[in-house]
C-alpha cells in the first residue's frame, strides 16, 4: 500500500488535535473530492513499518486525541489488508480511531457480500471507534456540517473508544 500523507496535528478530521493518516487508492471517484490525486493506489510514498512507527510516536504526544484514516480510501480491501497491523498495535497503545469511507457501512462493510467486505474487515471495524461512512455528494455539499462534507454521510460511533469487542 502507498499513502499520500501523514499529518501530525490535524484538527479537521475528527475530534481534538489528531494525526491523520490519508492512504492512496480510492475507486469511488466522488465528483468535488477534496483529495483527488490520493485516488491513484500508486500515488505518493511506501506504507513501510517506518511510517507505521511515525504514526505510533505521533499519536504519543499529549495533545493528540487519537488517530484519524482517510484517503484516498481505507476500506479498499488491499488498504484494510495492508492498515490492519497499525489500527491494532494503535488500539494496544490508544484509545480512539475515527476512519472515513465512501463505503455504506451495513451494506458495503458488514455484509458479508458488501462491496467491500474481505477477510480482514470485522477484525479491522472493531478496532474503529467513528466511522463517517457514504460518498461525498457534491449535489449534497454544506459547509455548516461537523465531520463531513455532504449530508448524506453519516458520523457513526462503532465502538466506544477504547473498547474494540
Amino acid at each position: 500500500m502507498k499513502y499520500a500523507d501523514i499529518k501530525h496535528c490535524d484538527v479537521a478530521n475528527g475530534t481534538g488535535v489528531r494525526t491523520s493518516l490519508f492512504v492512496s487508492g480510492c475507486t469511488h471517484r466522488c465528483r468535488g473530492c477534496f483529495n483527488e490525486i490520493a485516488w491513484d493506489f500508486n500515488y505518493g510514498n511506501e506504507f513501510t513499518d517506518e511510517a507505521v512507527q511515525e504514526i505510533l510516536d505521533s499519536c504519543g504526544k499529549s495533545y493528540i486525541s487519537g488517530l484519524s484514516l482517510l484517503g484516498g480510501e481505507p476500506m479498499e480491501p488491499q488498504n484494510q489488508r495492508a492498515l490492519l497491523p497499525l489500527v491494532l498495535r494503535f488500539k494496544e497503545l490508544y484509545p480512539t480511531i475515527w476512519c472515513y469511507t465512501g463505503y455504506t457501512y451495513e451494506t458495503d462493510l458488514l455484509a458479508p457480500e458488501g462491496r467491500a467486505h474481505c477477510e480482514v474487515t470485522p477484525e479491522f471495524l472493531a478496532c474503529i471507534d467513528i466511522l463517517v461512512d457514504g460518498e461525498f455528494d457534491q449535489e449534497l455539499y454544506d459547509l455548516k456540517l461537523k465531520f463531513r462534507g455532504s449530508s448524506n454521510q453519516r458520523v457513526l460511533q462503532i465502538h466506544e473508544p477504547g473498547c474494540p469487542e
